[in-house]
């Protein structure tokens, strides 16, 4: 399906993360009732003639789901492995709920490496934007299996900043940070009984920028 009518809506072009709590529901598998809440969703503002591109979580969970472990085994090489076998279900997943909607999707595997230089950030760039273009909604997530620790720096650390960095790189009007975090707060939420959420920041100053 093509993109036939300009969007109505405020924000012609969006990224919205989906993060492993969110396509979980908290658990150590993909949850496809709330995935299907999200395609949905998602459907919804591309039929209204939005751009969308997913940056999602969920690979590793997926792969721990595929292969059968009920018990999280850290370190890199695994969460390697386990990315390396839970990318293709979580697509495919992704291909069978948005075909529901006759919207098409497409895989992009990224590291910092490929946006640092010039010739591979103008290249991710220009297909990005090629398959917008095309009514096609792009699915980013980290390279998980090639971002080994002896070249920590090609790693993006979390698909929060690589979002941020997708964003960026495709002109974005809004960028929706979606999981288990109500917002931005002066402390982890977590840890800190006393972290207070910021409803809104409205300059970016010093202890803004501290907080991030």
């Amino acid at each position: 399906m093509t993109k036939k009518s300009k969007s109505s809506l405020a924000y012609r072009r969006i990224v919205a993360k989906f993060g492993t709590s969110l396509i979980t529901g908290g658990t150590n598998q993909l949850d496809q009732s709330a995935m299907t809440g999200l395609v949905d969703q998602i459907a919804r503002l591309h039929q209204q003639g939005s751009e969308l591109l997913i940056v999602s979580s969920g690979a590793i969970a997926a792969g721990r789901q595929k292969l059968g472990l009920t018990r999280k085994i850290r370190g890199i090489p695994f969460r390697q492995v386990m990315a390396s076998a839970g990318q293709s279900r979580l697509m495919n997943i992704y291909e069978q709920l948005f075909d529901k909607h006759g919207i098409r999707v497409a895989q992009a595997l990224l590291t910092r490496h490929d946006l640092s230089d010039r010739a591979g950030y103008l290249n991710t760039r220009n297909t990005l934007l090629a398959l917008l273009e095309l009514g096609v909604v792009p699915i980013v997530n980290e390279n998980d299996v090639v971002a080994v620790d002896e070249i920590q720096e090609a790693s993006f650390g979390d698909n929060d900043n690589l979002s941020a960095m997708v964003a960026n790189l495709i002109d974005a009007d809004l960028l929706l940070l979606l999981g288990d975090i109500g917002g931005l707060y002066t402390a982890d939420p977590h840890r800190r009984t006393d972290a207070r959420l910021i409803p809104q920041v409205e300059r970016i100053d010093r202890e803004i920028e501290r907080l991030a």
